[in-house]
């Protein structure tokens, strides 16, 4: 978990951004923001979202473009662990479709923004890991 240290910056940028998005999402969506209690919750879990993000980018295959393989990963990751987790989870709370789309679709925005900061800024591979110089 090197890559998290050598990367703290870049994942701390997409971390705020995360909640910046998810605040202007509940307050769009008429949802009083929860105490602080909620917020350093999603605090840190938008920080470990940004962090396995920027581990994932930093293993990307080269194969395809770098934006492609920024994106397309963030997608990947949230179409094969988030989407059915969100869906299921709030499904079984009786969360109306629209509801369950906006919640979905609100963790896809975040995901993508967050691979765009950590693509943008550069990240730095641990020593051994591939592409490290």
């Amino acid at each position: 978990m090197i890559y998290i240290v050598l990367n703290f910056l870049p994942i701390a940028v997409a971390m705020v951004a995360g909640l910046l998005i998810g605040v202007v999402w509940l307050r769009a969506s008429h949802i009083l923001l929860p105490g602080w209690g909620w917020f350093a919750l999603a605090a840190l879990s938008e920080f470990w979202l940004a962090s396995i993000l920027a581990g994932a980018l930093i293993l990307a295959p080269s194969q395809a473009g770098e934006w492609t393989m920024a994106l397309g990963s963030a997608f990947v990751i949230w179409i094969g662990f988030v989407l059915p987790a969100v869906a299921v989870t709030l499904g079984v709370h009786s969360m109306t479709r629209g509801q369950v789309i906006s919640a979905a679709m609100h963790w896809l925005v975040v995901m993508l923004v967050q691979a765009a900061i950590l693509q943008a800024w550069g990240l730095a591979a641990p020593p051994g890991a591939p592409g490290a110089g």
